[in-house]
């Protein structure tokens, strides 16, 4: 069951129907769905908790719950269950003992932030969070540099800086990106610039660090699909009579496309074919 990601308002009339009617809800954050709770005059819930540390032990309880002929509502702390947080595993093993697992749609970050990003592409790639570790991060945008479609990522508001560098260093500081934070809440900003602009606005007020980040990054031109695709060509036959780095910088020179992209690239054709 999706609950709001900020205004409480958002609640759907039927997830509150849901609420009134489970026997048991199990819960990201038992506090804040108490909150919601106590907003709606919904009382006398069984609230269990279930969150990423605890729901592999937490599973069976809910299957019990099942057993004997009680029903349970699945809540994240804000947004949807399985969607960026906990619950898949719950989903799966509840479908696997043989009980109906029942979606009740509602606020989402993600779709929130792209009917108001305002890009036009008409597809998207939701990856959610990008690895914690700089190294694992730069890996993974390098993956996704290639791609034709807007990547949505969410981010944390003490790694946001530095993914925002990442994003400029692996895809270049020409792409647009959409920066939004607290969205629903009292300070829901909205803020559309070039990836080479974002370091500078989040400098121009603290306070543009604070709150949850749905970011999105506008997807890679045809043209610039097409110039990698021409540097692979090449990449592969300079790899043949010189190292990696050389082979990447030079097929980069060669036909304009970006060097780190290339040096990835290279990095996979060698593991691949050593």
């Amino acid at each position: 069951m999706a609950t709001p990601i900020g205004n409480l308002k958002d609640v759907t009339l039927r997830a509150l129907d849901v609420l009134k009617r489970v026997d048991v809800i199990a819960a990201e954050d038992t506090r804040v769905t108490a909150k919601l709770l106590n907003h709606f005059g919904i009382v006398s819930k069984q609230l269990v908790s279930l969150h990423q540390h605890n729901e592999r032990r937490t599973v069976p309880g809910v299957i019990a719950h099942l057993q004997s002929g009680r029903s349970v509502a699945l809540a994240s702390d804000a947004g949807t269950p399985a969607f960026s947080d906990p619950g898949a595993r719950l989903v799966a093993a509840v479908r696997e003992a043989g009980y109906p697992v029942v979606p009740i749609p509602g606020p989402n970050a993600a779709a929130a932030a792209f009917s108001a990003s305002g890009l036009t592409y008409p597809q998207f790639l939701f990856y959610g969070f990008l690895p914690s570790k700089a190294g694992e991060r730069r890996t993974a945008i390098e993956t996704l540099a290639r791609l034709p479609y807007s990547l949505l990522f969410y981010e944390a508001p003490h790694r946001v800086r530095d993914t925002i560098a990442d994003l400029k260093s692996c895809l270049g500081g020409a792409r647009t990106i959409v920066i939004a934070r607290e969205l629903t809440k009292l300070f829901e900003t909205i803020h559309t610039c070039r990836l080479g602009e974002a370091e500078a606005w989040l400098n121009a007020d603290a306070n543009r660090e604070k709150g949850e980040f749905v970011l999105i990054v506008e997807g890679a031109s045809a043209d610039a699909v097409a110039q990698f695709a021409e540097g692979e060509r090449v990449l592969a036959i300079l790899l043949a009579e010189v190292p990696v780095k050389q082979a990447a910088a030079l097929a980069a020179r060669i036909t304009g496309a970006r060097k780190n992209e290339l040096y990835a690239r290279a990095l996979e054709l060698r593991e691949r074919d050593p």
